[in-house]
């Protein structure tokens, strides 16, 4: 009923053939592990990268505070029918940290189209709304001062105006601006990719040269 073994030659090479099977299968739950926990890291600096993106997008949001048109002045014949200035007061969303306007896009739509406006980079340089160049917005502090790059950046503490030249496009057609019952919307993107929607509507009828009108 039992077999023995009685060559010791025979007993050694059936241990070895066991020790063989042995490492190899250390070997293979050592790659495995190895595997594991590769993947596991990974997973959780995805995970981390994720949530502060998500965090962004809800923090680093630019809220709008106001929205304002500037009415011709002077006016064809005394009567006013288009904006020399659009404005769109801006500050930070609770919470957010610094977010750098000259890194912020904002996507408008417009009686003449469409179009993707970043920060014009002679900042400073600008005098008035008619000196923005076309794709392009520029910022201004609470004093009223056009500001360059380098200080067009909220924070908890400050405030800021965007400023569009309504005879640019989309807002106007490159010789008439934006004016009486136009319609514009306009999406501000952060840098963090946070999204913020403003609809702007110009009155029926303006009434007074030089007037601010809410939009």
């Amino acid at each position: 009923m039992f077999e023995f073994i009685t060559n010791n030659e025979d007993r050694g090479q059936v241990g070895i053939g066991t020790l063989i099977v042995f490492i190899a299968m250390v070997l293979v739950a050592a790659i495995a592990a190895g595997v594991l926990i590769n993947t596991a890291g990974f997973l959780q600096s995805q995970a981390e990268a994720t949530g502060q993106e998500s965090t962004d997008l809800v923090s680093e949001r630019i809220d709008v505070t106001s929205s304002v048109g500037i009415v011709e002045d002077p006016a064809p014949d005394g009567n006013p029918e288009n904006l020399s200035a659009i404005r769109v007061g801006v500050s930070g969303a609770a919470g957010a940290d610094q977010i750098d306007l000259n890194k912020t896009t904002i996507q408008a739509v417009g009686p003449n189209g469409q179009a993707t406006l970043t920060f014009d980079q002679d900042g400073s340089g600008i005098t008035g709304p008619s000196g923005i160049d076309p794709g392009y917005f520029a910022v201004q502090d609470t004093s009223g001062n056009f500001v360059d790059s380098s200080e067009a950046v909220l924070n908890s503490t400050n405030s800021f105006t965007i400023v569009f030249n309504p005879v640019n496009e989309p807002f106007g057609d490159g010789t008439n601006a934006f004016g009486e019952s136009d319609s514009s919307s306009l999406d501000i993107v952060s840098p963090s990719g946070a999204t913020t929607s403003v609809e702007l509507t110009a009155p029926d009828l303006f009434s007074t040269e030089g007037e601010a009108v809410r939009l």
